[in-house]
């Protein structure tokens, strides 16, 4: 079954400074946007590059990302030569081996990648928001004839550090990798988007997994071992919205940005569609003394409340007096009669009562138990 290129998600981690929203989903499985769930992105951006082919390697709290995933046609990613494969890890002869880095769990999966047979394999993380034509930048790396590109945004320096950075030459070759550098030679930071010429990967992956002293890890191990081997490793510059979701504050302000009135990423964009599943509910409500003021508001929402500057997942139940600032109300959130939210994300299903005041001008806060609240 020859295929050109095929896909291969890590949506195996645990997403730990995401703090309690992901005590019981995996971090690609958490909500984003008023509608979507961080998944949808490389998902998305997947079916819209016409690749057909997606293996999406999960590990920590998979169960309903496993059947989200699963759900191939969301995405358009079902029928004749397409399909969205859940690659958790398997037992081995010696017992169940876990993904012990990013570059242990897709060589785990080489004997899937072979049932394919691709040209190229493309390797995403299930975890950023951001839309791109992976076409193009199998189009690129085809062009410069490399054995390995990577994806770079420009961040700000102060950023740099906490990223794998590439030092580049006149020609966008790739002659240095640093992972996470104290000081940042320069500002372009991997995407963590890499396409590989396939023989030279599977190579690759089979002497890192014999590596005893290797952690097993792309940026780490595999793109500085093609670099001591010569291998050509190119740069593909991109310049969109991309935001790796990882603390709640970025969480958050990523939502925000969805309501600038310069929004970069453009949800509305009907050439580069994000798709999701589309759960059946009501249609929103707004009561005659609501005020509304520059808000995402889903499906099921009744507002009888103030909203500004938010974003309110499906099923939101404001009452009457309450308000709402700055904040990220996931499914099914209730705010009852004269509360107050302000600059917070507010975890699926939880009640603010009466009278409430939840958050301050100072931080941004995660407010995901009852006993935040009570």
């Amino acid at each position: 079954m020859k295929t050109e290129m095929l896909a291969m998600i890590l949506a195996g981690g645990r997403g730990t400074r995401l703090l309690d929203l992901t005590s019981k989903v995996a971090k690609p499985a958490v909500y984003y946007g008023g509608k979507y769930r961080i998944i949808d992105f490389p998902l998305s951006n997947c079916a819209n590059s016409n690749i057909g082919i997606v293996g999406v390697l999960t590990q920590y709290e998979s169960i309903l990302l496993n059947a989200y995933v699963a759900q191939g046609s969301i995405w358009g990613l079902n029928g004749k030569n397409k399909g969205v494969f859940v690659l958790p890890p398997r037992e081995k002869n010696d017992g169940f081996g876990k993904y012990r880095g990013t570059a242990d769990a897709i060589y785990q999966n080489i004997d899937f990648m072979d049932i394919y047979d691709p040209e190229y394999v493309l390797i995403l993380s299930g975890d950023h928001i951001y839309k791109m034509d992976y076409a193009e930048m199998l189009a690129f790396h085809k062009a410069q004839h490399a054995d390995v590109t990577v994806a770079g945004l420009e961040v700000s320096w102060e950023e740099a550090k906490r990223f794998g950075i590439m030092n580049t030459n006149e020609k966008d070759e790739i002659i240095e990798f640093e992972e996470k550098p104290a000081h940042p030679k320069n500002n372009l930071a991997s995407m963590g988007i890499y396409i590989f010429s396939y023989k030279a990967l599977r190579k690759a992956l089979i002497a890192d997994a014999e590596n005893d002293k290797s952690d097993h890890d792309f940026g780490k191990n595999v793109i500085p071992s093609f670099l001591e081997q010569g291998k050509k490793i190119c740069a593909y510059r991109f310049s969109g919205y991309w935001k790796d979701v990882g603390t709640i504050d970025s969480l958050w302000q990523a939502n925000m940005d969805l309501l600038d009135d310069n929004d970069v990423l453009n949800m509305a964009d009907d050439d580069w569609k994000i798709y999701t599943e589309d759960i059946p509910t009501t249609p929103q409500f707004i009561g005659k003394k609501a005020r509304i003021k520059r808000a995402y508001i889903n499906q099921g929402c009744v507002i009888n409340g103030t909203i500004e500057n938010s974003v309110l997942f499906r099923d939101c139940r404001i009452h009457k007096g309450a308000k709402i600032i700055d904040s990220v109300l996931m499914p099914g959130v209730t705010v009852d009669e004269g509360a107050v939210v302000r600059n917070c994300i507010v975890a699926e299903g939880l009640e603010i009562p009466a009278n409430a005041n939840i958050g301050t001008k100072e931080k941004i806060e995660l407010i995901a138990r009852k006993d935040q609240v009570e």
